[in-house]
């Protein structure tokens, strides 16, 4: 097929996304026809029964749309609508179930399996925020917010953005998993790690703007209150009964995102790169992160699995997220994943020579959980590759610092941001007139998240 003629043939299968925070409807609904308690347990049946199922009965779906088709696709607004349109889904499915939960006819059993499904819904919610809160335009990120309110855990919007992304594949990163680290391991780790992170990270970010951190601006904050409203307008509005059950479907939808986050990164390691006192760990490339094909989580999850694209591209759309050929393959979709990382044996015996094959061998070139890491290196005999760190350049530093002189606008080369000292960035804590020379080194681009401060290029080097 030419790149003329190139279509998207996944095009109208991304409405089955939508099918998904619908969910509440056929339980309530179904619960009420047939008296079947088994219906209101449909979110884990689903979501971990039978995708995994259809995922493996439809295979896989490698096609990418050429370079040439990415700007179409981006500017498609059809697509956006899909991902605006899962909110009134998800939250009237979510108002229906707690209100059915507080005043239906249902014992204790058939509340939490109701709750149960509304917190897989909130999962899928999380993955919608994922996709709204990498976007540059601020109601998309307002949306973001509004999506994680159901779940509790606003901060994600904060951490992911800029700390996952900046860390990942690091054994600074929380949300990367470690080999021979197991699920139940990581999520204390990644919950408390995250949440701690993006505190920080929010805390930095007003120390540069000379503020205190407790303000309504925070973002970390202001996504907690909406969590809080959202909550006390339930309480208010159906009873203090639905307290336990609004704390399990966070529960769930928590796990559920952690559990996405566990496997997409599992032993994967950047190595520390560059010449003595400018060392950095390597860029992100494809092999650090676990890609997968399967065409039916990836409609469900707006192309996540293509994960080392979007590691690449943050603020690229989903539809126009491509699949790596130097990527390694888990060997199933996310959902069938998942359920292998709630048993650990089972996982290590997929999972851990398939990360060792992944570094031919080499098991030090991994990230191994420190507790295991004897027990590792004793097991598998490493047959170490000779390593070319690459050096930082400083012909390209040099560059930048003439140019300085008589340009004084500094573009990410990944998203195009734009820093210039006459405007600064009050929101990054950077007012008006700050020289590029007084940004912090540890700051990186607050649009993908992926370049750091000496990525950037003079706006002279480039085309946009």
């Amino acid at each position: 097929m030419t790149e003329l003629a190139w279509r998207d043939r996944k095009r109208w299968l991304w409405l089955v996304a939508l099918t998904m925070p619908a969910l509440p409807f056929i339980a309530v609904g179904m619960h009420e026809l047939t008296g079947g308690s088994a219906w209101l347990w449909i979110g884990p049946i689903v979501i971990l029964g039978l995708v995994p199922l259809i995922d493996w009965t439809t295979g896989v779906d490698p096609a990418n749309p050429p370079d040439s088709a990415i700007a179409d696709l981006e500017s498609d607004r059809y697509y956006r609508w899909i991902t605006f349109l899962f909110l009134p889904i998800q939250y009237a499915g979510f108002f229906l179930a707690m209100w059915v939960i507080a005043r239906g006819d249902l014992d204790t059993a058939d509340r939490i399996g109701l709750a149960v499904t509304v917190g897989f819904i909130g999962g899928l919610g999380i993955n919608t925020a994922h996709e709204l809160g990498h976007k540059k335009e601020s109601h998309e990120r307002w949306l973001s917010k509004i999506a994680l309110a159901q779940s509790a855990y606003g901060h994600f919007y904060i951490e992911h953005n800029r700390g996952h992304h900046v860390r990942v594949a690091t054994p600074d990163d929380p949300a990367s998993s470690r080999l021979g680290e197991s699920f139940y391991r990581f999520l204390p780790r990644t919950v408390i790690g995250s949440l701690l992170s993006a505190w920080n990270l929010e805390r930095r970010r007003y120390h540069r703007r000379g503020s205190n951190p407790i303000r309504l601006g925070n973002d970390v904050l202001n996504a907690w209150l909406m969590t809080a409203l959202l909550w006390a307008l339930m309480i208010i509005w159906l009873g203090p009964v639905t307290l336990p059950y609004l704390l399990i479907q966070a529960v769930i939808a928590i796990a559920l995102l952690e559990a996405v986050n566990y496997l997409e990164h599992y032993g994967m390691l950047r190595q520390i790169v560059g010449v003595a006192g400018k060392e950095r760990y390597e860029r992100v490339e494809a092999r650090h992160s676990w890609n997968s094909n399967h065409i039916t989580t990836n409609v469900l999850l707006y192309h996540l699995q293509r994960h080392s694209d979007h590691h690449a591209h943050p603020t690229r759309r989903y539809q126009a997220l491509r699949d790596a050929d130097d990527a390694p393959a888990l060997p199933t979709g996310y959902a069938g994943m998942i359920l292998l990382a709630l048993v650990p044996p089972l996982w290590r015996r997929v999972m851990d020579p398939r990360v060792i094959d992944h570094y031919q061998g080499d098991v030090e070139r991994a990230n191994i959980s420190p507790k295991l890491r004897d027990r590792y290196l004793s097991r598998y005999r490493s047959r170490k590759c000779p390593q070319n760190p690459m050096p930082v350049s400083t012909s390209s530093a040099d560059l930048r610092m003439e140019t300085l002189s008589v340009d004084r606008v500094m573009v990410c080369p990944g998203c195009h941001y734009r820093y210039d000292q006459a405007i600064g960035d009050l929101r990054e804590g950077f007012p008006a007139g700050t020289p590029w020379v007084n940004i912090p080194q540890s700051w990186c681009c607050p649009d993908c998240g992926v370049c750091d401060k000496q990525d950037f290029v003079p706006r002279t080097a480039t085309s946009v």
